[in-house]
């Protein structure tokens, strides 16, 4: 024994000395199925791949083909309560003891060894080779699984859980289950297929927490036909035990466990059940709601609203990774709350010097994808860029290229240090980026009209044309990228020795005109001035062109002097705008229609955006007023006016 001991050690720390690189992989394959064999179902081998196969015999569960590799990775989740019911355990039984000493797996089935465990002690052993490897490094967790699987008494532990599964207490079932699938046994062993298919059998036995925990294990487990069949299971099982569920913990398993693929209606039963129970949500439960739903695929907005009021008003006791979080799920989810948005963003702005440009970026990534602006912190980033752009990589520097140009940020007097700021880190790192990035970044200053000339020319450049022309015939975004750079290119004029015709064309917006902005346009403007569904430039789609024949005061709100200035447009283009053009919660523009309204502007026209979505909340009078106050801003200005003379001189 002490030998065995002794050269088990020295093989440990030889594995733990070892690069991680340098550790030979482990392979588990199914020997048989058949309840006849005395083999275990899995059997281990290092360093090398099975390439025996075994013909399956009918069972009483299922399972799929006879060889499979497993990658061993254990996944990070909450720790078992198992763990604290060790130490009352050890308080009568000396077996328990011994267990709650071990640090690693390998020690455990030594214990085993010394002291034989009785079939109570199952899950205990399983949860405590779980618990101890979750503190390890992911190299150190990595060799001591190794040395776990090749552990002669693992394959016994394993052969006796199959033989007693049937006599197990539900609790016992489904956290053996639990900490077997996280140590990375292969879900096509007998050793799981045995404890799914008792734990099926047994299911209307479970209590609450025990549901609990089956829940967290079996939202993990891949799709096999007995994890499938416990699944559906415990949904139809949870129609009737919702009302028994009182803790939001467990409740939140629950949701995550049954998926996107359940009933609408248990998903909601669920929320509404979350709802009722929304007064008591600590801090961490708001944050977890998030996600539970996002798991379930339900945006139900009561609920969210009530979790978004709680981390507002709270916002500073939630940790970096859970906020990022929480913006994630709302992007799953559709999910938009601006209050939530703004509380989030302020308390990042107000604690600025704490993160650092990674953390920032991720958050400005964050918010650009749910099209919502964090004004101050942009301002605040802008200025750290200024001060210190050397400090950002690559990927970050596309990062912030992306989030300033989509969102449209405007920098006011900082604008032009900004642009000088990146373009000197652009420029820096030429030699090493590729054709795609280059022109991604490209794309991105163009937005920002703003075009240096060494990074223009250098992606102008034949061999770097022929990449991107011949990517672009795969890529239908490197295609518009390609597409937009042309028409800067001819509109935008910047300064080149020599500009090339890309001859990029792409398809026309399949889109037609707002038929109820058009008729009120036209009892404004009259039959005559309107010209409706106008394309320029193969790609800008205008709802409707007004044409001014007489540039007088009447027309255009200006006075005499200034009737013939550029900006009394003759062509006015009225673009109908769908929420999604605008950043969140406001009427800035954003993203591709920024460069449309800058484009046509060059090309004669004076842009006026209608939001669809605020148009179509109004009466049939309030949308005549509300376009003829977007088409005649200066007559409007001039009417107000008069109306405030007019009160005073009453006065």
């Amino acid at each position: 024994m002490s030998m065995y001991k002794s050269g088990l050690n020295m093989l440990r720390c030889a594995l733990r000395s070892t690069p991680l690189w340098k550790c030979d992989s482990f392979i588990w394959t199914q020997t048989s199925l058949c309840y006849k064999s005395r083999s275990f179902a899995v059997s281990s081998q290092l360093g090398r791949k099975s390439t025996q196969g075994h013909a399956l015999t009918p069972v009483r569960y299922y399972c799929q083909s006879a060889e499979e590799v497993l990658n061993v990775q254990i996944k990070q989740t909450a720790a078992s309560p198992e763990t604290s019911e060790l130490s009352d355990k050890a308080e009568r039984t000396p077996f328990y003891t011994h267990l709650q000493n071990c640090s690693c797996p390998a020690d455990v089935l030594d214990t085993v060894k010394r002291f034989p465990a009785q079939q109570q002690h199952l899950s205990s052993i399983f949860s405590r080779m779980w618990e101890s490897s979750k503190r390890m490094t992911d190299e150190q967790r990595r060799c001591e699984l190794q040395l776990m699987f090749e552990h002669p008494v693992f394959e016994e532990v394993c052969e006796r859980t199959v033989t007693d599964a049937w006599r197990m207490r539900s609790d016992d079932l489904a956290y053996s289950l639990l900490a077997i699938i996280n140590l990375g046994v292969s879900q096509n062993t007998r050793v799981v297929q045995t404890l799914l298919r008792v734990t099926q059998e047994r299911l209307n036995q479970f209590d609450i927490r025990s549901l609990s925990v089956l829940a967290s294990c079996i939202r993990e487990m891949e799709n096999s036909r007995n994890a499938q069949a416990l699944r559906e299971a415990l949904r139809l099982l949870l129609k009737d035990r919702i009302p028994e569920i009182q803790n939001v913990v467990v409740l939140q398993s629950m949701m995550r466990a049954v998926g996107k693929n359940s009933p609408i209606l248990l998903k909601k039963e669920l929320a509404n059940k979350a709802l009722l129970l929304a007064d008591g949500f600590s801090p961490p439960n708001t944050q977890y709601m998030f996600s539970s739903l996002a798991a379930m695929g339900l945006n139900f907005k009561p609920l969210l609203d009530v979790c978004s009021r709680k981390i507002a008003e709270n916002v500073h006791e939630f940790p970096f990774n859970r906020l990022l979080s929480v913006l994630k799920s709302c992007h799953e989810l559709h999910y938009r709350n601006y209050t939530l948005f703004s509380s989030v963003s302020e308390y990042m702005a107000n604690t600025f010097e704490m993160w650092s440009n990674r953390q920032v970026i991720l958050f400005l990534v964050s918010f650009e994808n749910l099209l919502f602006r964090p004004v101050v912190l942009l301002d605040a980033f802008a200025e750290r860029i200024i001060q210190k752009s050397e400090s950002l990589t690559l990927k970050d520097l596309l990062s912030v290229l992306k989030v300033f140009s989509l969102l449209n940020h405007d920098l006011k007097e900082k604008k032009t240090q900004f642009l000088a700021s990146v373009t000197l880190v652009l420029e820096s790192y030429l030699p090493k980026m590729s054709p795609t990035d280059l022109l991604k970044a490209i794309y991105c200053l163009g937005l920002l009209e703003h075009f240096p000339q060494t990074p223009l020319e250098k992606l102008l450049e034949k061999d770097t044309l022929e990449q991107l022309l011949e990517k672009g015939r795969q890529s239908e975004k490197i295609q518009r990228w390609l597409h937009t750079l042309d028409l800067c290119l001819r509109l935008d004029k910047p300064q080149l020795t020599s500009v090339p015709d890309l001859h990029i064309s792409v398809p026309a917006p399949a889109v037609t005109a707002n038929q109820e902005v058009l008729s009120a346009v036209r009892s404004i403007v009259g039959n005559d001035a309107v010209q409706d569904s106008v394309l320029e430039q193969s790609i800008y789609f205008i709802d409707c062109v007004i044409t001014l024949p007489h540039q007088t005061e009447e027309t255009c709100g200006l006075s005499a002097k200034d009737s013939g200035s550029p900006q009394c447009a003759q062509r006015i283009a009225v673009i109908c705008a769908p929420h999604t053009s605008f950043c969140f919660g406001t009427t800035h523009p954003r993203a591709s229609l920024v460069i449309k309204l800058r484009h046509l502007e060059k090309l004669g026209y004076k842009p006026v955006l209608v939001p669809v979505l605020e148009l179509n909340s109004k009466t049939e009078e309030e949308k005549i007023e509300m376009l003829h106050k977007l088409i005649f801003p200066a007559q409007e200005s001039t009417a107000t006016q008069e109306i405030l003379n007019n009160s005073q001189k009453t006065e």
